[in-house]
């Protein structure tokens, strides 16, 4: 009697598991491990054809985040609804902690058991999560009135701040842009923008004398790469050199000079987008972004049919997030950007970036698998 209760109920939870897997959006995973595997190409071919030592990482941490990713979307938004708040504040307190325990040149990572991870990435899901939480319990009467965005402004500027004081300028502003679009998706009141435009453009001299030189510089250089060719403005004109080249096909693929010589720097990282433009073309790099393009927009689409504004918040968060990283990566390897420091989603080396993606996916195929109201 007793086998037959733990087989029946063995036979439920599988039909569950089933049901549930079939619910996934497959549009939004193909264009995930499609990324995952072009990144891993193009890292053996910024090693020169090697595994080593960048391809066979990527891989082992695509395979690992994409079946947590998975894992993520089995579970009830409610998980997360509960979580969001805890999350936020293990993430201040990370970043906080950076400033006595941060390892690198700027302490930007943090080291358990010999993994190094960046707590600003996973500050960006944190964030989207808090956000989204807070709004759930707020009116439309109460969204009219500024009152309501003073503790989600605190929320935004805390973690901003402290990434830029690490010092972060382009991810701690990405934290910020990212938050403000969280308000604009609300509805916050036009006045308050406009409010907002003008302080901010007044204390463009303040924020100008904060930089540091180094920040200063590559704001110089994005407006003119010539004034230093040999150092800060290197890495724009050999970019663009290298965009240029790869002309509509391509070199072929391994066959890049400007990689193969050595002329172009970070570009297992940052730069990985004009390793693929200089070997695939113009055609390839449209591929890769039309690829991005079908997986922001399958993303957004989600938060047009859930049905509570905590699920709608955190699709929409996420599926900017990923608009963010692709414009931010793009606009910089152009020179139609500073260069800040963001990595190409799912293409780029770096492990803390990877996984922050892969959760935040696995977070909207969660919502979109149960799409349920939290309470």
């Amino acid at each position: 009697m007793r086998q037959n209760i733990n087989k029946l109920s063995d036979k439920t939870f599988s039909n569950i598991i089933l049901s549930k897997l079939s619910k996934l959006n497959w549009l939004i995973i193909l264009c995930i491990i499609i990324l995952g595997f072009v990144g891993v190409a193009s890292l053996y071919s910024a090693a020169g054809g090697d595994w080593d030592p960048w391809a066979q990482k990527h891989l082992i941490r695509f395979i690992f985040g994409f079946l947590f990713m998975l894992l993520l979307a089995l579970l009830p938004p409610s998980i997360f609804f509960n979580l969001s708040v805890v999350s936020f504040f293990l993430g201040i307190l990370t970043l906080v902690l950076l400033k006595f325990i941060g390892t690198g040149n700027v302490q930007r990572w943090i080291s358990i058991g010999g993994i190094n991870f960046q707590p600003s990435e996973f500050m960006k899901l944190a964030l989207i999560l808090i956000l989204a939480k807070y709004f759930d319990h707020i009116s439309r009467i109460q969204l009219d009135r500024l009152i309501t965005y003073l503790i989600p402004i605190i929320l935004i500027i805390l973690p901003g701040f402290l990434v830029i004081s690490q010092p972060d300028l382009g991810t701690g502003m990405t934290i910020i842009i990212l938050g403000l679009s969280i308000l604009f998706f609300v509805g916050i009141s036009m006045k308050f923008v406009i409010v907002s435009l003008l302080l901010f453009a007044s204390s463009v001299p303040l924020i100008w004398n904060q930089l540091y030189e180094y920040q200063k510089n590559r704001i110089l250089v994005f407006l003119n790469p010539e004034i230093d060719s040999l150092g800060s403005g290197y890495q724009i004109i050999q970019s663009k050199i290298a965009i240029g080249s790869g002309g509509i096909f391509g070199k072929g693929y391994l066959l890049g000079s400007q990689s193969r010589l050595d002329y172009l720097p970070e570009k297992h990282t940052d730069f990985i987008f004009t390793l693929i433009s200089e070997e695939l073309g113009f055609f390839g790099s449209i591929f890769i972004i039309l690829l991005f393009c079908i997986l922001i927009i399958s993303i957004m689409k989600i938060s047009f049919r859930v049905d509570t504004l905590f699920s709608k918040i955190v699709v929409f968060g996420v599926g900017f997030l990923l608009f963010l990283y692709l414009s931010l990566n793009i606009g910089m390897v152009c020179g139609l950007l500073p260069v800040v420091g963001a990595p190409l989603p799912l293409i780029s080396y770096g492990g803390t970036s990877l996984l922050t993606v892969l959760i935040g996916v696995g977070i909207v195929l969660s919502i979109s698998i149960h799409d349920e109201k939290i309470f």
